[in-house]
């Protein structure tokens, strides 16, 4: 079963938990299975009209990226990681001086 590391702004529909294991043999089965154990994954993570993953959601499996891929391979012992774009501003971060 693929370990599944949960994005914070996903947590509240895990119970707050930062990681789960659920199975799958591909991007497709372990999001599936995500949303049947944790309903509300399902939605957010996937685009049906495109059959992938939402934009703005990056894919990660044992650290390697494979973008919006649904049907990319997953192993028994893998780590998936969903990754959702952060927005950001131009400017200056407040008396931290990093622009």
């Amino acid at each position: 079963m693929a370990t599944v590391w949960i994005p914070t702004p996903y947590r509240e529909l895990a119970g707050g938990a930062s990681t789960v294991v659920v199975p799958g043999a591909t991007v497709r089965q372990v999001t599936r299975n995500l949303d049947s154990a944790y309903p509300g994954f399902w939605e957010r993570l996937v685009d049906d009209e495109r059959d992938r993953i939402r934009a703005g959601i990056t894919v990660v499996v044992n650290g390697v990226s494979v973008g919006y891929a649904l049907y990319e391979p997953v192993g028994e012992d893998d780590e998936v990681h969903y990754l959702p774009a952060i927005a950001g501003g131009a400017g200056q971060l407040q008396g931290t001086g990093i622009q």
